[in-house]
């Protein structure tokens, strides 16, 4: 398909698909952020409330080269198509600031720790009593409940508690903590889908909730089954780069880099046993299933390993790709950045940031044919639409300025 056939019932002026929802957003770091940026990209109004301070977000290395002033690559990326507003909510005028802008929000996302919104007077009892229909979304280490539902949690130790550390790394190795924010980006996702779920429930009844959201449960969902393997008392070996359901599959060095391939199935298996002029193997019992090829995992590896060992990168990558089979170039992040797929998908998109800098900014992963989404506007300096926001809700100009010359904005 080509693009313009996917989009040829496009919206030219679509923000999205959630275009008129309104999403209040008191999170700091990346969990909660992310809920918001997914929510914002999908065409939601998202107002983020900071302390006049700011996030820790926006001070978090490394910046963004040619950025001036400094931008964080956190604060570019997870707060993108957001308006800003600076609310100090330990001030009483800045709650009741935050009361009447929650007024006017469908939904409410939060990632702070279990019990500091209730200290704050803020809490679910607090803004539900003022509007029955509202979400509120809780993205907390350990959730809201459970014995350790009052301890620090971040991502880490998400990825620790889990069980996902303990197979992640060479099998020989110690165990790895993920290189992105697995737990957090999880736990955002599961929020933002929790949310739409719970809007559809509103439509339907009128009823608001509230949700919770735990990054261990979510690192746990996405176990990929192995806390129930772990509850039954399967083993679970730390296997590296190979796969516990299929053989050969690992990454495999060739004479200018590196490739992930992988062998899934039996059919899969005859094509490469032709590939490697190995074609006597395409039937022979003792390869020919998954089964017997996990069996002999060290010697099917190391027939794939020898013939890649021989070739180029781009000449394993044109040889599997003829005949059907899976294998990815091992890419750095510059290299993935640079690679003409990433631009047919519109993975990067050129945006103004603070001091009008042009920054490649990741784009929205699901794609709309009707209601094409975007990365509209950049991640916005602190406060920059306090003004028109606190207009919006019909404080007047000298409210608004106590409130800032108090810092309470």
């Amino acid at each position: 398909m080509r693009r313009s056939e996917f989009y040829r019932d496009a919206d030219p002026e679509s923000r999205g698909p959630l275009r008129g929802l309104r999403v209040v957003e008191l999170t700091t770091t990346w969990a909660g952020p992310m809920c918001g940026s997914l929510l914002a990209d999908m065409g939601a109004d998202v107002i983020k409330v900071e302390h006049p301070n700011g996030e820790v977000a926006r001070r978090s290395p490394p910046f963004l080269p040619g950025t001036n002033p400094p931008v964080s690559f956190m604060q570019a990326t997870v707060n993108r198509n957001k308006r800003s507003l600076s609310l100090d909510l330990h001030d009483a005028r800045g709650r009741d600031v935050f009361r009447q802008l929650v007024a006017t929000a469908d939904i409410v996302v939060e990632n702070f720790r279990p019990g500091a919104l209730e200290q704050w007077g803020v809490g679910w009892e607090a803004l539900r009593a003022m509007r029955q229909d509202l979400i509120l979304v809780s993205i907390s280490g350990y959730g809201q409940y459970g014995r350790d539902h009052d301890r620090a949690g971040y991502d880490p130790l998400a990825q620790a508690a889990s069980g996902y550390l303990s197979l992640n790394g060479d099998p020989d190795g110690e165990p790895v903590k993920s290189p992105t924010f697995i737990g957090d980006d999880l736990g955002g996702l599961h929020a933002a889908l929790a949310a739409l779920a719970a809007l559809h429930h509103r439509d339907r009844t009128g009823e608001g909730q509230h949700i919770d959201v735990a990054l261990l449960d979510a690192m746990l969902f996405q176990s990929t089954g192995y806390l129930t393997l772990g509850a039954m008392g399967a083993e679970l070996p730390r296997m590296g780069n190979q796969f516990r359901i299929a053989a050969p599959a690992n990454t495999y060095r060739c004479r200018d880099g590196e490739v992930m391939a992988g062998i899934l199935t039996d059919a899969h298996w005859k094509r490469l046993a032709a590939l490697i002029d190995r074609p006597e193997l395409a039937e022979d019992p003792s390869y020919a299933t998954t089964a017997a090829r996990v069996a002999r995992r060290e010697t099917v590896d190391t027939l794939l390993r020898t013939w890649l060992s021989e070739r180029t990168v781009a000449e394993a990558e044109d040889a599997f790709v003829a005949v059907g089979l899976p294998l990815a170039p091992v890419r750095s992040y510059a290299q993935a950045a640079a690679h003409p797929h990433t631009a047919d998908r519109d993975m990067l998109q050129p945006t103004e940031t603070e001091g009008n800098a042009a920054v490649p900014i990741v784009g929205p992963a699901a794609k709309f044919s009707r209601t094409p989404t975007r990365v509209r506007t950049g991640a916005p300096a602190l406060g920059a639409h306090t003004h028109e926001i606190l207009e919006e809700l019909g404080l007047s100009e000298e409210e608004r300025t106590a409130l800032a010359r108090d810092r309470v904005t």
